[in-house]
């Protein structure tokens, strides 16, 4: 029985090649904290922390190193990034597509005296930016928006997004979970304040490694989030103002970071435009077959236009866990049931609270295999008709 990976949604895999290597080499050959030593191991690997900020901000054409924050996941990163810079009185704008890493935060605030406001998005899960205008109101400070569903793979056009955001003197917060190593993002074109991001994605890093980048203009608005030990101003009892010593107390994941070093490396020049025309080709080959098939609904647009390449399927005369558990059990499929840590997106597809079957494609993947997968969901649907 074949073993095809398809929950390339929740974390890639495989790692980008040189990966594991990386992370080996420091936890054999390096194994030191950074910004506590003078000798040279702890040097070296201060260096290649210093190069993966270099690499984020090419990745998102940023200028400043300094202003690239770890974190362990973009969870993390859009809770500093929230509770940090929103006050009591506060009000802020998310699409009806937002996963919990945002809505948790800003339910949590609202008890805390911050409002938000919901744009609803269309039945595929587009939104339209002009929307956006409406919600506005004497209070608002921001608009947090993912650049792509993690349950329909619809994208966002965040340039439009952020244009209304300038000319209204909003702060605009990019989540970049989804489409960081698959889309080309540009933090000048999308006028952007903060790009939250994560490196076990698309990114094709290792888990447990994430961050943000922000700017200059955005950054003396926002507090500490954590305080502790940052091996700078040793003398002082007072966290350091700044950055990233400001967002980075306490010992990072320095491994992941090597890790996540590699995969960057990977993706340049030219690789991701690559990486995304193979994913988009495997997309384009697998929605044109499961278009024809009876008795279940993809949700998100239907072709390749707009979107990442995942696909959530609603099984409408099945159970849904039930034909992910055959996948995996029968045809050796691992695929993402449920609601994907999203259910205002559900509310939105029309998917809640049944949930869906999550197909999310990689370019390590491969044609033969998406037409295995069509042929298996085929079989699992005629099996089950002829039990009834």
């Amino acid at each position: 029985m074949k073993n095809i990976y398809l929950d390339n949604g929740a974390t890639s895999f495989p790692k980008a090649p040189g990966v594991a290597e990386s992370m080996s080499h420091y936890l054999l050959d390096i194994g030191c904290n950074v910004n506590r030593g003078a000798y040279d191991s702890s040097l070296e690997a201060e260096n290649t922390v210093y190069e993966t900020r270099e690499l984020l901000c090419e990745l998102f054409n940023f200028h400043k190193p300094e202003n690239a924050v770890f974190t362990k996941n973009i969870t993390e990163s859009m809770n500093v990034i929230l509770k940090s810079l929103l006050k009591r009185g506060d009000h802020v704008i998310v699409s009806s597509m937002e996963h919990n890493a945002v809505m948790r935060p800003l339910n949590a605030l609202a008890e805390r005296g911050v409002e938000f406001s919901r744009v609803p998005c269309s039945i595929t899960g587009e939104l339209n930016p002009d929307d956006i205008r409406d919600f506005i109101k004497p209070n608002t400070r921001a608009v947090v928006l993912t650049h792509g569903s993690n349950v329909s793979g619809t994208m966002m056009d965040i340039e439009k997004v952020g244009k209304i955001c300038k000319e209204k003197n909003l702060y605009f917060i990019v989540d970049t979970a989804q489409t960081a190593g698959f889309a080309d993002i540009d933090f000048q074109k999308s006028n952007a304040d903060i790009i939250a991001f994560t490196g076990h994605k698309s990114l094709l890093g290792p888990q447990g490694t994430g961050g943000f980048i922000v700017d200059d203009g955005i950054l003396q608005h926002m507090s500490t989030f954590i305080e502790g030990g940052t091996g700078s101003t040793s003398d002082m009892e007072i966290h350091p103002s700044y950055m990233p010593d400001k967002f980075e107390a306490g010992t990072m994941n320095i491994p992941g970071i090597y890790g996540l070093n590699a995969a960057l490396k990977y993706l340049s020049n030219g690789k991701i435009k690559e990486i995304r025309e193979k994913e988009l080709y495997l997309l384009d080959g697998f929605l044109k077959d499961i278009y024809n098939i009876d008795g279940i609904r993809p949700v998100g647009l239907p072709s390749t236009e707009g979107r990442t390449a995942i696909v959530s399927i609603d099984f409408l005369e099945n159970d849904n866990a039930l034909v992910a558990h055959s996948l995996n059990e029968d045809y050796g499929i691992m695929t993402r049931c449920g609601l994907h840590c999203a259910p205002s997106a559900h509310k939105t597809l029309g998917t809640f609270p049944q949930g869906t079957v999550r197909f999310g494609f990689s370019h390590f993947n491969t044609m033969d295999e998406v037409k295995y997968v069509v042929d298996s969901i085929n079989r699992i649907l005629k099996e089950v008709q002829y039990q009834k």
